[in-house]
């Protein structure tokens, strides 16, 4: 198992949200993120998709941060 480029679990109150980037089983990366009970997983095989992914899961992070979530 390879190490994650992003893993990160934030929660509010009732609510989960976390954010996870790492390289899949057998060619590009995977960006997984949850929502409570939604899942949303994108593979990737382009390496700049995985860093707009990242810029925008970073932004996300900071928002909900400042909104109260904390880690998990």
């Amino acid at each position: 198992m390879t190490t994650p480029l992003l893993a990160t679990t934030l929660v509010r109150a009732d609510h989960v949200r976390s954010f996870h980037v790492r390289a899949a089983l057998h060619a590009g990366w995977e960006a997984t993120e949850h929502e409570d009970q939604r899942v949303v997983l994108r593979l990737y095989t382009d390496w700049h998709r995985v860093e707009q992914t990242l810029v925008r899961f970073a932004r996300d992070i900071a928002e909900l941060r400042e909104q109260g979530w904390r880690e998990a």
